[in-house]
C-alpha cells in the first residue's frame, strides 16, 4: 500500500457521468420553490381581490369574510403543498419506497388539514358554507392557473 495503491481511483458513490446532473437538480429545485412561493402569492391576491370585489358589490361583511377565509384555507393548502415539496427535494437520500410513502403521508395530511379547517370555519365560526366552498374554489383555481402560467414563463 505505497503509492500505487493511493493511485488507484477509488469508486465513488456517484458514477462521474451522473455527477454532472447534481448542479442541474439543484439549480431546478431553486427554480421550482421560487415558482411554489409565487403561486402562493398569486393565490392570497387573488383571494383578496374576490373578497374584496364581493364586499364592494353586496356591501355584505360576512360574505367577504367567509370568501376571504375560504381563500384562506386554499392559500394555506399551497403553503404547506410548497413546503413540503421543498422538504421531499431535500431528502434525495432517500429510498423510493420511502419517498412514496412521505407523499402518500404529505397528501393525506393536507386533505385532513383542509377539510378540518373548512369544517371549522363553517361549523365553530358559522360562516356561509358555500361562499366558504366558493372562496377555496377560486383559491385553488388559482393556484392551479398559476402554476401552470409560472411553469411556462420559466420554462
Amino acid at each position: 500500500m505505497s503509492k500505487e495503491a493511493a493511485e488507484v481511483q477509488q469508486p465513488g458513490l456517484t458514477h462521474p457521468e451522473n455527477a454532472d446532473t447534481i448542479p442541474a437538480l439543484l439549480h431546478v429545485d431553486a427554480e421550482e420553490k421560487q415558482i411554489a412561493q409565487r403561486v402562493v402569492v398569486v393565490q392570497l391576491a387573488v383571494t383578496l381581490v374576490v373578497s374584496g370585489i364581493a364586499y364592494s358589490l353586496k356591501s355584505s361583511p360576512q360574505l367577504a369574510i367567509a370568501l376571504l377565509t375560504g381563500g384562506a384555507v386554499s392559500v394555506f393548502n399551497g403553503a404547506q403543498l410548497a413546503w413540503r415539496m421543498s422538504r421531499s427535494a431535500q431528502q434525495l437520500s432517500l429510498e423510493a419506497h420511502h419517498q412514496l410513502r412521505l407523499m402518500y403521508f404529505y397528501a393525506i395530511e393536507r386533505f385532513l388539514m383542509v377539510v378540518m379547517l373548512l369544517g371549522l370555519s363553517m361549523v365553530v365560526l358559522k360562516l356561509m358554507p358555500l361562499a366558504v366552498l366558493g372562496g377555496f374554489v377560486i383559491g385553488q383555481a388559482a393556484l392551479i392557473v398559476a402554476r401552470l402560467f409560472l411553469s411556462r414563463i420559466t420554462t
